[in-house]
C-alpha cells in the first residue's frame, strides 16, 4: 500500500484538479498532495531501514535503499516546489503574464509529473522503468511549453524530439539486456524482466548483447540526463518553464535518468567488469563538466547559467559511477543528494530576480543584495553550496570523487575533472558577484519578499546548512547501503 500510495496520490491530485477552475482550492490540493507524499517518503525511507527492502504485489513494486533515497529526495522537491509555486504563479497571474486558464494547466499537470518520477525508482521492471521515465517526459513537456510563446514552443519542441531519440535508444538497450538473460533466467522467467531477477544472474549474461544494450541505455537515459553531446535541450527548457517547473527538472528528474544509469550500470558491471562500462561512464561524465564550463564562462542568461551547472553536475556523478569501486560509488550518491537538495534553491532566487526585475539577463541586473536582501543573501549562499565550497556539502561528494579517481590511477580524467570544476567556479563567481554584490541601479526599487516564496527558500536553505555540518545517521546509512548496491562491499 505504501508504495502504491506514492504513485497514486499525486496522480490522482492532478486528476481532480482537472474539474476544478477556483485558484485556493488548486493551491490547496496540490499542497495537500506534496505534502502527504513527502510524509509518505519518510515512511518509506524507515521501512528500508528496518528491512532492507519493501515489496508491493509480488515483487512488481520495490523499493531499495536507492529508491528511497530518490524517492524522498523527489518528495522533498516537489513539497518546496509546491509552496513555492503559490507566489510565483500569483506574481505571474498580477503581472499579467497567464491566465486562469494557464494557472489550471499547472496545478493538474505538475502532480502528474510529481507521480510519473515517483513511478521510476519503485518499478522492479526495467521496461516499466523506461514507461515511467517516458511518461514523466510527456508530463513534463507542456510544462516547458506552459507561456505558450515562441521561444516555449521551440524549447518543448527542441526537448522532446531529442528526449524522444535518446527514450528510443533506451528502448532499444533494455531490450538487449533483457535479451543478454533470457538463457539464464531458467525458472524465474515471469520475472526476467525485473531488477532483482536480472542482478542475480548478470554475471552469467552473454556479454555481447549486454555491453551493446549497455551503451544505448546510457545514450538514451543519458540525454534525459543533459550528458554531452545530447544536453542541448536544457538550456532551452530550463530557461522558458516556469521556475518551480524547471527546478523540477534540474532537481528531480535528473535524478530518475541517473537512477535509470545507476540500475544498469551495476548490470553491466556484474556481467561484463567495472572496466568497460566504467571508461565509457568517465568519457561522458568528464566530457558534460568540461563542455559547460566554457559556456558558464560566457553565459548571459542566469536561468541557462543554471542548466550548465546541472550539465556539469550530472557529469559528475556519472563521472564518480565510472571512477568505481565503492569510494566512486558513494560519491555518486552523495553528489545526488547533496545537489538535489541544494539546487531548488538557485532556481527559486533565481525566479525572485527574474520576477522583480523583469529580465533573465545578467547584464540589466546587478546589487540584488540591496534590492532583495533575503533574495540576495539566499543566492550568494546557493551559489557557493551548489560550486561545492567548503564547508558546504557538495564539496565532499566532489572530493569523494576525486578520491576515487586517484585510488583507481585514472590520473588524467582526475586531472581533467578538478580543471572543469574550478573553471565552472571561477564562472560563478565572476557572474554572481556582480549580481548579487554590485551596485544596483538608481531606478531600482527596493522590493518586498513574497512570504510563500521566502518561505519555500528558507525550507531548502536549512537542509542545505545542516547537510554541510553533519549528515543524520538514517540518511548516511541509507547513502551507505545504496552505495555498496552499486559499487560492491568495501
Amino acid at each position: 500500500m505504501l508504495l502504491t500510495l506514492l504513485v497514486v496520490v499525486p496522480v490522482l491530485a492532478g486528476l481532480v484538479c482537472w474539474p476544478l477552475r477556483e485558484r485556493a482550492v488548486l493551491e490547496r490540493l496540490n499542497l495537500l498532495a506534496f505534502t502527504i507524499v513527502a510524509a509518505l517518503a519518510v515512511w518509506l525511507g524507515a521501512e528500508v531501514l528496518a528491512h532492507g527492502t519493501v515489496e508491493a504485489f509480488g515483487g512488481f513494486l520495490r523499493a531499495d535503499a536507492l529508491s528511497a533515497l530518490v524517492v524522498g529526495l523527489t518528495a522533498f522537491v516537489s513539497l518546496v516546489c509546491g509552496i513555492y509555486a503559490v507566489g510565483y504563479l500569483r506574481e505571474e497571474e498580477r503581472a499579467g503574464k497567464i491566465n486562469s486558464r494557464l494557472l489550471h494547466r499547472y496545478y493538474v499537470l505538475t502532480p502528474i509529473f510529481i507521480g510519473t518520477m515517483m513511478a521510476v525508482p519503485l518499478v522492479n521492471n526495467l521496461g516499466l522503468l523506461w514507461v515511467a521515465i517516458e511518461s514523466s517526459t510527456l508530463a513534463s513537456v507542456l510544462l516547458v511549453r506552459f507561456y505558450n510563446q515562441k521561444s516555449s514552443l521551440e524549447a518543448a519542441w527542441k526537448y522532446i524530439i531529442i528526449g524522444s531519440a535518446g527514450i528510443a535508444l533506451a528502448l532499444f538497450g533494455t531490450v538487449l539486456v533483457y535479451y543478454s538473460a533470457v538463457p539464464v533466467v531458467g525458472e524465474h522467467a515471469e520475472g526476467g524482466f525485473n531488477w532483482s531477477v536480472l542482478i542475480e544472474v548478470a554475471d552469467k549474461c552473454q556479454p555481447a548483447a549486454m555491453r551493446l544494450g549497455f551503451v544505448m541505455v546510457l545514450v538514451g537515459y543519458g540525454t534525459k540526463a543533459g550528458l554531452v553531446p545530447m544536453h542541448t535541450w536544457k538550456p532551452d527548457a530550463y530557461a522558458e518553464a516556469p521556475v518551480p517547473s524547471a527546478a523540477l527538472l534540474g532537481a528531480g528528474f535528473i535524478n530518475c535518468a541517473l537512477y535509470g544509469i545507476m540500475r544498469f550500470y551495476t548490470l553491466a558491471a556484474q556481467c561484463l567488469g567495472h572496466d568497460y562500462s566504467g571508461r565509457l561512464l568517465v568519457v561522458f561524465g568528464v566530457a558534460s563538466i568540461l563542455v559547460a564550463a566554457p559556456f558558464v564562462l560566457v553565459q548571459r542568461n542566469f536561468r541557462r547559467l543554471l542548466a550548465y551547472s546541472s550539465i556539469d553536475h550530472a557529469g559528475i556523478m556519472v563521472s564518480a559511477l565510472g571512477f568505481g569501486g565503492i569510494l566512486g560509488a558513494r560519491g555518486a550518491v552523495l553528489h545526488m543528494l547533496f545537489h538535489g537538495v541544494a539546487k531548488p534553491l538557485m532556481f527559486f532566487c533565481a525566479g525572485n530576480v527574474q520576477q522583480h526585475y523583469g529580465t533573465p539577463h545578467f547584464r540589466k541586473v546587478s546589487g540584488v543584495i540591496h534590492t532583495l536582501p533575503w533574495t540576495g543573501g539566499l543566492f550568494l549562499m546557493a551559489t557557493f553550496a551548489v560550486t561545492g565550497v567548503p564547508p558546504f556539502s557538495l564539496f565532499q561528494s566532489e572530493f569523494t570523487t576525486l578520491s576515487a579517481a586517484l585510488a583507481a590511477d585514472r590520473v588524467w580524467p582526475a586531472g581533467l575533472f578538478v580543471a572543469g570544476i574550478v573553471t565552472i567556479f571561477a564562472g560563478f563567481l565572476m557572474h554572481m558577484s556582480k549580481l548579487i554584490l554590485g551596485q544596483p541601479a538608481h531606478r531600482t526599487a527596493r522590493g518586498v519578499e513574497c512570504p510563500w516564496k521566502l518561505g519555500a527558500m528558507l525550507l531548502v536553505a536549512a537542509p542545505v546548512i545542516v547537510l554541510g555540518l553533519a549528515l543524520p545517521a538514517p540518511i548516511y546509512e541509507l547513502v551507505r547501503r545504496a552505495a555498496e548496491m552499486i559499487g560492491g562491499a568495501p
